[in-house]
């Protein structure tokens, strides 16, 4: 779970939130651009949990792989439904929902890696 993968989806999350947040700022509502680059951010997000679903197979599993598996399933879900919610909300709020969606990505990643170093 540690890994260029981790950082590289943490670091990009952290930068969209921050242009999420100014958009909002600027009351404008989100771009086709936005949710395109929200979507990547979710393509990013479902690479890093299939390298997670494929390193549970590998014979070191984290203690409580019931909670691991629903971070997992919480954290692929994530920036869809954020996309989904801010398509129903064509203002500013929209672009806040993607801001939010993306500040939210990375503590469910740092969440993940934490679970993962505890291993049984």
């Amino acid at each position: 779970m540690n890994g260029p993968l981790s950082v590289a989806t943490i670091v990009v999350a952290l930068v969209l939130a921050a242009w999420y947040f100014l958009r909002s700022a600027l009351d404008r509502a989100p771009s086709r651009l936005d949710l395109l680059a929200m979507a990547g951010l979710s393509a990013l997000v479902t690479v890093l949990v299939v390298v997670a679903v494929i390193g549970l197979f590998d014979g070191t599993r984290p203690s409580d792989t019931a909670t691991f598996g629903g971070y997992l399933v919480t954290t692929v879900c994530f920036a869809p439904a954020a996309i989904w919610l801010a398509r129903l909300e064509p203002t500013r709020w929209g672009s806040l929902i993607l801001g939010v969606g993306a500040v939210v990505l990375p503590v469910l990643v740092l969440r993940l890696q934490q679970i993962a170093s505890v291993i049984s």
